[in-house]
């Protein structure tokens, strides 16, 4: 049979990892936080100009956060469609639309990254 422990609190971390951070601070802790949620990364569009500086600032931003991913990028217009987009060049991570219709700059998709 198990003990119930009632009237006492579970005592809670002030760390979003349940108090496992390193000494690297808590803005590292965050970052690798953000870092371990990315999965995939895509850039939704033709293939013009717009696309590869995205696709570029993308890289960029990835290698600032030491993640080795490969970006697929898609330039099939019905797979575009299937994501809703009707403005490239897209940004997708995790199978989720970031970013559409604009090309971001490398500190713009460092934020994105982050707050995955």
């Amino acid at each position: 049979m198990a003990l119930l422990n009632f009237g006492k609190k579970k005592e809670e971390s002030s760390c979003c990892c349940g108090g496992n951070c390193n000494s690297g601070g808590v803005q590292e802790h965050e970052i690798q936080k953000s870092v371990d949620g990315i999965k995939s990364v895509k850039v939704l569009g033709s293939g013009c100009a717009k696309c590869n500086q995205l696709e570029a600032a993308t890289k960029e931003a990835l290698k600032q956060l030491n993640i080795d991913l490969q970006i697929e990028h898609v330039t099939d217009f019905a797979k575009i469609a299937a994501y809703g987009v009707m403005s490239t060049p897209a940004l997708v991570v995790n199978e989720r639309v970031v970013s559409f219709g604009k090309v971001l700059k490398t500190e713009e998709v460092l934020k994105i990254l982050q707050k995955i």
